[in-house]
């Protein structure tokens, strides 16, 4: 039990400085204003190159780049004006509803940087800027919407009854490490050989063994959702079959010496940083304690 959620860590995240109340309380005044309205303009001079220019501001090409889609083929003109940032970073499309945590989800940064930078409001801006994230041709620039758990594709529930959570999703202090780590799902008890059960339709994109996660069960599902599947004592569905909801993918692995056996289970969320992981609660109806 203890390797498996040891190795399960979000490589990459780190824990907010302060929280989301905090967030919804700091005042404005102390914060610059937003970088997207202090962007300096360019005016491209005759001998001047896209790489002497974000040389001049302390950019990379790129960044310039992308916020200018009339040089994203990497020239530029004489007289052409440039938007110029006050550094690396990109501009990206929030939809209606999301919130600062679940942008710096999507995008590897972390929401108190992202409220900062973007001049501390509670409610995040239709567009935002991300530092540290790099332009490069077909980059994500927005930042989709969660869907709403009613409209979620994953109605189910991973095993056929509800169990206790004994690893909770998000940050947990781990007496084995001494040390706080990242959970990047939940750990749930049930007897050894319990069936695993598909919480959505969709189609197995991994059905194998894994060095951390034992043997594992990857589902993709409609609106850019992936649940996992891992520590099962059998694999009862192959790669590129299409499954439902309530589909029998598994039995549940017999425990370790000591242990107890359990599920453990993912809900990821594709973005321009690749599968990114989410708190299942959000995503899964019937995970959420009552």
């Amino acid at each position: 039990m203890g390797r498996l959620v040891a190795g399960l860590l979000l490589a990459g995240l780190a824990p907010l400085a302060i929280a989301s109340g905090a967030i919804a309380q700091t005042s404005p005044g102390i914060c610059p204003q937003p970088v997207l309205s202090r962007l300096t303009r360019h005016r491209v001079a005759a001998g001047e190159t896209l790489e002497t220019i974000a040389q001049r501001y302390g950019l990379l090409p790129a960044t310039v780049m992308g916020l200018n889609p009339a040089v994203q083929g990497g020239t530029v003109r004489p007289g052409q004006e440039l938007l110029i940032p006050p550094f690396n970073g990109i501009r990206v499309n929030v939809a209606p509803g999301q919130t600062w945590e679940q942008v710096a989800q999507a995008y590897n940064s972390r929401a108190d940087v992202l409220f900062e930078v973007n001049g501390c409001v509670g409610t995040v801006p239709a567009a935002i800027y991300v530092p540290g994230v790099n332009w490069f041709p077909g980059v994500r620039t927005t930042a989709a919407a969660a869907p709403a758990p009613s409209q979620s594709p994953l109605q189910g529930y991973p095993l056929p009854q509800r169990s206790q959570v004994i690893v909770n999703y998000g940050w947990q202090p781990d007496p084995a490490q001494g040390k706080l780590v990242f959970n990047t799902g939940v750990a749930l008890a049930s007897p050894a050989s319990t069936p695993v059960l598909a919480v959505g339709p969709g189609t197995v994109a991994f059905a194998g063994r894994d060095s951390v996660y034992g043997n594992l069960i990857v589902i993709n599902h409609p609106q850019g959702l992936q649940t996992r599947y891992a520590n099962l004592g059998a694999l009862e569905v192959r790669t590129g079959q299409t499954v439902g909801q309530g589909d029998r993918l598994g039995p549940i692995a017999a425990a370790a010496a000591g242990g107890e056996s359990f599920l453990f289970f993912e809900v990821r969320l594709n973005s321009a940083m690749g599968w990114v992981a989410q708190n299942p609660q959000d995503f899964v109806p019937a995970m959420v304690l009552r």
